[in-house]
């Protein structure tokens, strides 16, 4: 009976046997095994990498966290896995510690798993046409600005970055940000912040509403010369009494208070293309009205008045 009981307790130990999952002991799971940490030494809070992100910033960033024991290569590959999350971890986990004969394979390992994220960053095409939205204010804008421009690869310099975000910015802001663009990226804030809040009190000329009120102009005149411009056809044309046409004078136009001179307006309209220059037109007789001591630069230079007289440009503008 007892060596009945003997046989059954060994076929008993051997079927548990069979069924524990091999490759869960401490050796096989740990890196490094056989490598204590010192006595007293308490690890850094690193920064987690989840798989994003240039692979090579933190590799750096996690050695410069190993004060005290980066010397030791055994320490620095059993503390690497304290660094990662997510997938990054999930790759982690399923390598097979016993490769890694050495930091530096472990490093290069990494570095082909994730260097993708490199061929992937930004660069200065898309910062250069990273626009202000209307929602946000100047110095929003500039803050986001410059934080995605620290994402370019390869790395900006400070005199680069100021260029590249004076560059990207529309004409009432470029025009006055470009003398300081050699200054540092807190002077480029502070001016454009005083730039803002010039258009908004009318004091600075907001080239885009602008823009959008000449075409809003200009469609409506084309409509209603197309509107006039309908024939009637002949079986619709009565006889209307003709009446008598009006020699009233009208009224001289009023025109909206302007922030600066029209000669200086003009000048800036002019360079930002929104205007140009009417081609002359010679007199023969010209009147005794005419000054031939005024020109107008709108008018190409023609005698007889100053573009801040021109009335066909302030009906332009």
């Amino acid at each position: 009976m007892a060596e009945e009981l003997k046989k059954l307790t060994s076929r008993v130990q051997g079927v548990e046997g069979g069924k524990r999952i091999k490759g869960l002991n401490y050796k096989d799971l740990c890196i490094q095994p056989n490598v204590e940490l010192p006595e007293g030494y308490k690890p850094p809070k690193f920064k987690m990498f989840d798989g994003t992100g240039d692979p090579r910033v933190h590799l750096r960033t996690y050695c410069d966290k190993l004060v005290g024991v980066r010397k030791d290569k055994k320490i620095q590959m059993k503390l690497s896995m304290r660094s990662v999350i997510g997938d990054t971890l999930s790759w982690y986990i399923s390598q097979d510690p016993k490769k890694w004969s050495n930091w530096v394979s472990m490093a290069s390992d990494f570095m082909d798993r994730f260097r993708f994220n490199t061929k992937n960053a930004l660069n200065v095409f898309y910062i250069q046409n990273l626009k202000k939205k209307p929602t946000k204010t100047f110095c929003e804008y500039a803050t986001r600005w410059r934080s995605e421009a620290a994402k370019v690869r390869p790395t900006l310099d400070k005199e680069q970055m100021n260029k590249f975000c004076v560059r990207a910015q529309d004409l009432q802001y470029y025009e006055r940000l470009m003398v300081i663009e050699n200054y540092k990226f807190s002077n480029i804030i502070k001016l454009g912040e005083r730039i803002e809040e010039g258009i908004k009190s009318g004091m600075v000329t907001n080239f885009k509403a602008l823009q959008a009120t000449n075409k809003s102009l200009q469609s409506s005149s084309i409509s209603k010369k197309k509107d006039t411009g309908r024939v009637m056809s002949p079986s619709t044309r009565q006889n209307y009494p003709r009446s008598r046409p009006n020699f009233d004078r009208k009224p001289p136009r009023q025109y909206i208070a302007i922030a600066e001179p029209i000669d200086q307006l003009y000048e800036k309209l002019n360079a930002a293309g929104y205007v140009t220059p009417i081609p002359i037109v010679a007199v023969e007789n010209p009147s005794q009205w005419v000054n031939p001591n005024k020109t107008c630069a709108y008018h190409s230079s023609m005698k007889g008045h100053t573009i801040n007289e021109c009335g066909t440009l302030k009906d332009k503008i």
